[in-house]
């Protein structure tokens, strides 16, 4: 072999000749930037208090809104309303400063004897449409002002409320001045009536008891506020009733009230002067006794006088404070009679129309008759 196939050693190897090696693949330099850790800190700790900033205000109006809704003043006055619109009138009466006493009444210069028969739900109207237009702070009183609709009439009432303590972090409230008022009733002509549909006697709500005047005003607690419409409706008088709001914490709403008497209650009267009447008719004397009629003569009788009445009165009845009594009525009655002359002795025939003028007097009674008084215009 020649030279230049390259020297072959002892041990039979070849030794290759040195060639020109490849040159090494050479790697584009890479740029190591390291990472902007201050900028992204920064963004981090702005998203931080960004969503920090969110936390806080979406509690802060959480917050807000619970207070509102159910720790505020507004709150409690709505809860109030709420109660007497769904017509817990005993939840309404728990609630602190709405229940009073005789001397808190008294203070005010309301009757201190108010009696508590219509705070009950049987006694409440639709209380709808509740709305808080302002809450005032005034000293240590919140004047919370709401408006709303008592049946069919819209109202507005401005409540006292006071701080009453703390439960926990929520404060708790109460009425500085108590929302209930006193309806001053006088009811003329009937001893029962009815409010909202709630019946009531009288005596079961006077101080007096059995012994109550019916012409006495009746001082009766009701809630603020509250439609209350007073009417009565008996066999003897009716009316159609009158409606008043009670829109003003402690205070007196006055109520005057006139029933009138029955068409039913007009004949029963109509047929009892027919009978006394009739009776009095038949009473043979010039002068029938307790009658509103009569005949006088100055001679001698020559028969038996004989009465009837040709023209009935048409009765009608009016109230006359507690009761009711009959106006002035015309009538008229006829004798028949024979007449002796004083002078001469001739007897001559009488028969003559005999006009005559009735009044009348009506008592109820405590068991609900009536006790009826006829006489003249001079009361006989």
């Amino acid at each position: 072999m020649d030279q230049g196939a390259g020297d072959q050693g002892a041990d039979g190897r070849t030794a290759l000749s040195a060639l020109p090696s490849a040159a090494p693949p050479v790697s584009a330099p890479r740029a190591l930037t390291p990472p902007p850790r201050r900028a992204g800190l920064a963004l981090d700790m702005t998203m931080l208090a960004i969503v920090g900033v969110l936390l806080i205000a979406a509690v802060a109006a959480t917050v807000a809104t619970l207070y509102r809704e159910v720790y505020s003043p507004s709150a409690f006055v709505e809860r109030y309303l709420s109660m007497l619109s769904d017509g817990r009138a005993a939840e309404a009466l728990a609630l602190p400063g709405v229940t009073v006493d005789s001397a808190d009444l008294d203070a005010a210069g309301l009757p201190a004897y108010a009696s508590d028969a219509l705070l009950r739900r049987a006694a409440l109207a639709s209380l709808t449409d509740i709305d808080t237009v302002t809450e005032v702070v005034q000293d240590a009183v919140t004047l919370v002002t709401v408006t709303y609709r008592a049946g069919n009439v819209e109202g507005q009432t401005t409540f006292e409320v006071a701080q009453d303590g703390m439960i926990g972090l929520a404060p708790t409230w109460r009425f500085a001045t108590s929302p209930l008022a006193v309806v001053d009733l006088v009811v003329r002509g009937s001893m029962k009536f009815a409010v909202n549909g709630f019946e009531i006697d009288k005596r079961q709500v006077s101080p007096d008891g059995a012994d109550a005047d019916p012409l006495a005003p009746l001082a009766l607690l009701v809630f603020s506020p509250g439609l209350y419409s007073v009417s009565v409706d008996t066999a003897i008088s009716a009316s159609p009733g009158v409606a008043v709001l009670s829109d003003s914490p402690f205070a007196s709403v006055p109520v005057d009230l006139q029933a009138e008497p029955t068409p039913e209650f007009v004949d029963v009267v109509q047929t009892r002067v027919d009978e006394f009447l009739a009776q009095c008719a038949t009473q043979e004397v010039l002068q029938p006794t307790a009658c509103p009629f009569g005949f006088l003569v100055q001679d001698r009788l020559a028969s038996t006088p004989r009465w009837s009445i040709v023209d009935q009165p048409v009765v009608t009845v009016v109230p006359d404070g507690s009761g009711w009594a009959i106006p002035a009525t015309e009538a008229t009655a006829r004798i028949d009679v024979e007449i002796r002359s004083l002078f001469d002795g001739s007897v001559s025939t009488v028969s003559e129309d005999v006009p005559f003028v009735l009044t009348g007097k009506i008592a109820i009674l405590p068991d609900g008759t009536a006790t009826i008084t006829v006489g003249g215009p001079d009361g006989r």
